[in-house]
């Protein structure tokens, strides 16, 4: 309970400073919304020469788009630590951090959090709707359970992979250009897996598994059956990859020495 009120007076403050600066505040949602459009539109040029990419339509590359919107939205609003080397490590603001009675993590999580990034998740689903009402998909009781459950999911990979990342710098605290590398690599998810070769394919599915906020879990939607167990894989690498992540960062943290000389 006493993380669940903090959770909520983190929200509550961060939003009182940022409908201090309203004008502000609508430009960063209509430039995140402007970035998720080209996407679109580079996935609707592609297929303007092609009716299949390896046996996917036009729709379902979209559907699948859409789906990846959403946890990648959860995870951009709750999980932006791409700064938290030269911020927290560099600048020393971790010292500050580590003097409260609030797990550290919790604490860098709620501090970098921005909300407006949640408006990406409405537009995933808005895609959904349109693709899948195109495609003619039919929408069981379960669906939007398991939904949530994959959505959570591919959500938990994300921030367990980029969390990992972010410990680097408990060891290294030199400033790295690892962070904008994997946001890139992290874009791949949003297209299916089998379009690239079995190197990259491995990669995205074992050792960077960002095949499963994308790919895999709304194949189940689409009624690929051949990808059904990777689908229901979803959840345990999420938690997997993030249970390895936050082990990693507490063993960072009593490695960490202090921004002194």
């Amino acid at each position: 309970m006493f993380y669940f009120t903090m959770f909520f007076q983190y929200i509550g403050q961060y939003m009182k400073t940022r409908l201090e600066y309203r004008a502000d505040l609508v430009v960063e949602i209509v430039s995140d919304l402007l970035s998720q459009a080209i996407n679109l539109i580079f996935i609707l040029v592609v297929f303007g020469h092609t009716d299949f990419l390896n046996g996917w339509t036009r729709e379902e590359i979209i559907f699948i788009y859409g789906f990846f919107l959403v946890p990648y939205a959860l995870f951009t609003s709750f999980f932006n630590i791409w700064d938290f080397n030269e911020r927290y490590i560099v600048k020393g603001e971790l010292d500050r951090i580590l003097t409260r009675p609030v797990h550290s993590l919790f604490q860098v999580i709620l501090e970098r959090m921005e909300l407006e990034s949640l408006f990406g998740a409405v537009t995933g689903l808005a895609v959904m709707f349109y693709s899948g009402s195109r495609l003619g998909l039919e929408v069981n009781w379960y669906d939007p359970l398991l939904f949530a459950l994959f959505v959570l999911g591919g959500v938990l990979v994300y921030a367990g992979i980029f969390i990992m990342i972010a410990c680097i710098s408990f060891w290294a605290d030199a400033r790295t250009s690892i962070m904008p590398m994997m946001y890139n690599i992290g874009n791949y998810g949003r297209y299916p897996v089998d379009i690239y070769n079995k190197v990259i394919r491995f990669v995205l599915t074992w050792v960077l598994p960002f095949a499963f906020v994308g790919v895999y879990p709304a194949a189940f939607f689409l009624g690929r059956k051949e990808w059904y167990f990777y689908s229901f894989l979803t959840p345990l690498i999420g938690l997997v990859f993030f249970g390895v992540s936050v082990m990693l960062w507490n063993k960072g943290v009593k490695k960490y020495s202090g921004a002194g000389n």
